[in-house]
């Protein structure tokens, strides 16, 4: 399989590091207060009008592909949890993003002509037990009239889905990102901000963002 242990084991790198905090959020009493809802952003006209192929979490190399995609290499990672900091797992996260060029995944999108073959631009991921997700993805880039940023759908069983977009903390577009800027409640706008950092070591100048989103509370069985 295409870089399967590879793949493996970065997912479990960046994941580990989310362990102990983990914890707190599993367990009972642990908060006094609800966690903040992520803000809720809508889907946007460009999610994918014909799905790739390959839907799975690296968007970097399609299927067997050997050239990847162009661009910084972002391992994206976090939690889905509801307001009480329970993970929410068996719930599909899908994120979609422009390519290093501008272009979406979209046949309407400005300069479908220049996309980035070897851009995957959309991928899923299941969680599991502890509501985690992890991709491998680029840093976003900004387009004509929008701020860098990558757009999420929360998708799971008795729940309405859930849409919205992470941003990246202290680009200077974002001050003046219509979308964003409607999220008037200082505390939610920070909900979908996340730091992009350089990992120590990395010989490719790869990134790390982790975003947790918080949703509603758990529905009734």
């Amino acid at each position: 399989m295409r870089n399967a242990f590879t793949m493996a084991n970065s997912r479990r790198h960046f994941l580990q590091g989310c362990a102990g905090a983990a914890a707190l959020f599993t367990t009972p009493g642990a908060f006094a207060e609800e966690l903040l809802r992520t803000a809720a952003q809508g889907e946007g006209p460009f999610y994918p009008d014909h799905l790739p192929l390959d839907t799975d979490n690296d968007l970097i190399v399609v299927n067997d592909a050997l050239t990847p995609a162009v661009g910084e290499i972002t391992h994206l990672s976090g939690r889905v949890l509801d307001t009480r900091g329970n993970p929410l797992k068996n719930v599909i996260v899908e994120i979609w993003q422009v390519d290093n060029h501008g272009a979406y995944l979209h046949s309407g999108s400005n300069n479908h002509d220049k996309r980035d073959s070897n851009f995957q631009g959309f991928g899923r991921f299941l969680t599991g037990s502890t509501g985690e997700y992890y991709f491998r993805t680029i840093k976003p880039v900004p387009y004509p009239g929008r701020t860098p940023h990558i757009h999420f759908a929360i998708k799971g069983k008795g729940r309405d889905k859930f849409t919205t977009q992470c941003y990246i903390r202290g680009e200077p577009r974002n001050e003046r990102d219509m979308l964003l800027g409607r999220i008037r409640d200082k505390r939610a706008r920070e909900s979908v901000i996340v730091d992009f950092k350089p990992i120590e070591g990395s010989r490719a100048g790869e990134l790390a963002a982790k975003f947790d989103i918080v949703l509603g509370s758990t529905p009734e069985a």
